[in-house]
Formats: structure tokens, C-alpha cells, sequence
């Protein structure tokens, strides 16, 4: 397939970011008779949802510690509103379900979400949260140590193959090209990027916009970023020489039974439920203990992946190089293993008694992948060139659907009040988001 050496934006990644910015960047240029989607081209080395949106669990969710993030998803959950039967989103909410040492922050999650419309039921108190759950969603609810819980009755969860398509055929709609098989190789670069060195030759352009995923490390090392930076936090003191990129791997899973199997006391879909807690967690298979600090998990019946789907927090990888490709199921390093598999079974073992004696059901398939995150573990939102916008999601990707309509309006040069906490220069000014006591680095 051919296309032109020319366009005016030049998107390089076809998953979450990159489709949702070409589709809005379009409508932009329509709307204010500017261009059209005809100045644009989206590339891709392998296809639509390759990458990290394609493996997305789809779980969309505001329990989020950080102002800044908690409106930012807010703005998406609303995107993802307005089309949820062409996004394939069920808006069946989300439960962040957590023990004491988590329930101040829960508190103050709930009360700016109050702030800001953002509908949801805060339950306190062991008892309490014991009742709500077993009157409310599942009868043969168990879970202990748990003292709050936070209901969001928004958000829940999408398809990701027929989100990522419907955002493609919206592009596509508005005249945008998408071309896959496409890999950027290097940057024509004298300070003010030309345009970029693919597989299939060079393609000028006025401004390129990066949306790679866990790609974005290869990225950065073309447009020559540092690899290492000081950091200042909130106490004004400077870190030195902390690394810009970590990975780690994503562990999800599927246990192989029926999605029926896992509906509420009503029969229904239930919320997506995460919860965190620091009760001990022993094998539901011969009754040892696997842990006895914080852990935490999330899951929800889902028949796009036949059966009940989720997963647990990440673990961190520890080696100095990381090979991101293959990625995925192909990846021979970063998928899941035993050690998940016996941990999940038995967490929702503890969670819920219908799971007691399921561990056998798990898929033994490839599954999980591998996220590249920030040094404080959220976005980067920013030009990083003149002409070169980074939409680094730090593993916060897919369900931040609404980041490529603030993207395509700075673009055209309007600045996004919710775009601008997540600036480059926050390491230097010591403007971090505030990190909160859960288990999971991006909470």
C-alpha cells in the first residue's frame, strides 16, 4: 500500500492514544476549517491494537488518589459515554474495596469525586462493608480486614478490539489515513523534526505525535532524551540520576469458567470489583500461606474473554536492558506464570467461596504484558520537541479514551488545563503527583 511522503501530522502508534488523536485532531481541522483528516497519517509497525490497548483488560475506573487523574478520567469516562455501544463499554461501575490502612485515602478519593459529579457510595466500617457486599452484590461475599468501600456507579469496562475499531472507523470516517507495517526507524532531526526514517522510506511532516505504549523508551533514545534525570519532590530535596524508563510485567489471567458464574445476586453483570487488602492470603489449594503483607486483585466476569477475568499488581523488572518485542503472548519472558496463577485462584478463593475449589479451572494460556512507566509511575503529556508531542501513558493507557481530544486541542494550540499536571518539568519544579498507600503503583 502506498501512501504520500508528505503530511502535515504525522501519529505514530495505532492502539488507545494515537486512533483517539487522529479521530479528534480531524474533527478539529473540519470544525475550524483548518485542514481535514486528510493531513494526517497514523503509522503503525504491526496493526491496529498491537500493543498494549490490544491486551488491555479494559477496566475503566476513577479510584484514582490524585486530583489531577481523577478528573482527566473523569473527562474520559464521559467519552466513552457518549458512544458506549460502538466502544463496546458496559457501564457497570467499579468497587475499590480496601483495608484500613487505605481507608483515609479511600475517604479523600470519595469526597473529591463528590466534588466533581462523579457519582459513587462510600461505605465504612468492617461490618458495614461485609453487609453492603453480601446484600447488595455477592451472598457468599468473605473477604476480610476490609473497612471501606468505595462504589463508583461510572465507569466499568470495554472490549478492546471493538473500541480500538470504532476509533478507527471514526478516523477513517473523518478522512485520516492509517497505514500498518510501518516502522519507525529514526527522526530527521536538525532541532525541529523533519519527519521520520520508516521501513517503508522517509515521511516528512510538520509535527509528529508519539502514542507508542510501552514502546515509548525506544522513542525517547531517538529524539536523543536522557536516560537518567534528577528529581526534585515535594520536600525540595533532588534525587540524582534516576532512571526515566522502568517496565513491569502486567499479570492477568482468565479463570476458565462460565461468565455466568460470576453475575451478582440479581443475576446481572456485577461492578468490576479490586480489592486490596492486608488479611494473610493462603492457598486455596492445601491451605499454606502465600502472603502475609498488602496484596491486591481485580476481576469481572467477562465473555469477551470467556470466563472471569483479571489480575493482581505488577512486578517490577529487574533487568538493566528490556526487550519489549516480542510483546505480549509472544513474549518468552513477560507473561505469566505459576506463581500468579496460584495467587489469583486463591485471592479469589479469599474474596468470594464460589472460587474455593475453581483453581483448577484457570487457563493455562499465554497472558499478561509489560508496561514502561514514568519515575513517579504516571503520564507524560507534553511537547518534548518543538514539533514532537509525547503521549506517555505510563501503563494508565487504555481507559483514558478522552486524552486524544485534550491532545488534538493543545495540538492546535490550545493549552489543556487537565493535560498540564502532566508535564515534563514537573521532575525539576517538584510538582509530583502525591503517591497513595496502594499496592499498585499507578493507584
Amino acid at each position: 500500500m502506498s501512501f504520500q511522503t508528505h503530511y502535515k501530522y504525522l501519529i505514530i502508534g495505532a492502539g488507545i492514544h494515537g486512533l483517539s488523536t487522529a479521530f479528534h485532531l480531524a474533527k478539529e481541522l473540519r470544525l475550524k476549517k483548518q485542514g481535514s483528516g486528510k493531513d494526517i497519517l497514523v503509522i503503525d509497525k504491526s496493526a491496529i491494537g498491537a500493543g498494549a490497548s490490544g491486551i488491555a483488560c479494559g477496566i475503566i475506573r476513577n479510584n484514582y488518589y490524585q486530583p489531577a487523574m481523577q478528573e482527566l478520567i473523569a473527562h474520559s469516562v464521559s467519552r466513552w459515554e457518549e458512544d458506549a455501544e460502538g466502544y463496546g463499554y458496559l457501564p457497570v461501575g467499579y468497587m475499590q474495596i480496601s483495608p484500613e490502612s487505605m481507608h483515609e485515602d479511600v475517604a479523600e478519593i470519595y469526597g473529591r469525586q463528590k466534588d466533581i459529579s462523579y457519582e459513587s457510595e462510600f461505605i465504612e466500617g468492617e461490618k458495614d462493608c461485609l453487609r453492603y457486599m453480601r446484600d447488595k452484590v455477592f451472598d457468599d461475599w468473605q473477604a476480610e480486614n476490609i473497612t471501606s468501600i468505595l462504589h463508583e456507579k461510572r465507569g466499568g469496562y470495554a472490549q478492546n478490539a471493538r473500541s480500538l475499531y470504532r476509533l478507527a472507523d471514526k478516523a477513517e470516517a473523518e478522512r485520516a489515513r492509517i497505514v500498518t507495517g510501518v516502522e519507525v526507524t529514526g527522526f530527521l532531526d536538525n532541532g525541529y523534526l523533519k519527519g521520520v526514517e520508516t521501513t517503508r522510506g522517509n515521511i516528512q511532516c510538520d509535527c509528529v505525535i508519539i502514542g507508542a505504549g510501552p514502546w515509548v523508551e525506544n522513542f525517547w533514545k531517538m529524539l536523543d532524551l536522557p536516560e537518567r534525570i534528577d528529581i526534585k519532590d515535594g520536600d525540595g530535596k533532588v534525587h540524582k540520576d534516576i532512571r526515566m524508563w522502568t517496565f513491569w510485567c502486567l499479570q492477568e489471567g482468565t479463570l476458565g469458567v462460565k461468565p455466568a458464574y460470576g453475575m451478582d445476586n440479581r443475576g446481572k453483570m456485577p461492578p468490576v470489583i479490586h480489592v486490596d487488602t492486608d488479611a494473610p492470603l493462603h492457598s486455596s489449594e492445601d491451605g499454606s500461606l502465600i502472603t502475609d503483607e498488602m496484596w491486591g486483585i481485580y476481576y469481572k466476569p467477562d465473555f469477551n474473554f470467556r470466563g472471569i477475568q483479571g489480575g493482581s499488581m505488577p512486578s517490577k523488572v529487574e533487568k538493566k536492558e528490556v526487550k519489549v518485542d516480542p510483546y505480549g503472548i509472544d513474549s518468552p519472558d513477560f507473561v505469566v506464570g505459576v506463581e500468579f496463577t496460584h495467587m489469583w485462584t486463591s485471592a479469589l478463593a479469599h474474596c468470594q467461596k464460589r472460587y474455593e475449589d475453581k483453581y483448577l479451572r484457570y487457563k493455562d494460556e499465554p497472558s499478561g504484558g509489560l508496561g514502561a512507566f514514568s519515575p513517579d509511575s504516571f503520564p507524560i503529556f507534553d511537547f518534548v520537541k518543538e514539533n514532537c508531542y509525547l503521549i506517555a501513558d505510563s501503563s494508565h493507557g487504555y481507559k483514558m479514551i478522552g486524552v486524544g481530544d485534550l491532545v488534538a486541542k493543545e495540538i492546535m494550540g490550545e493549552e489543556q488545563t487537565l493535560l498540564k499536571p502532566f508535564r515534563f518539568d514537573r521532575y525539576e519544579k517538584g510538582e509530583l503527583l502525591p503517591e497513595s498507600n496502594s499496592p499498585f503503583p499507578w493507584s
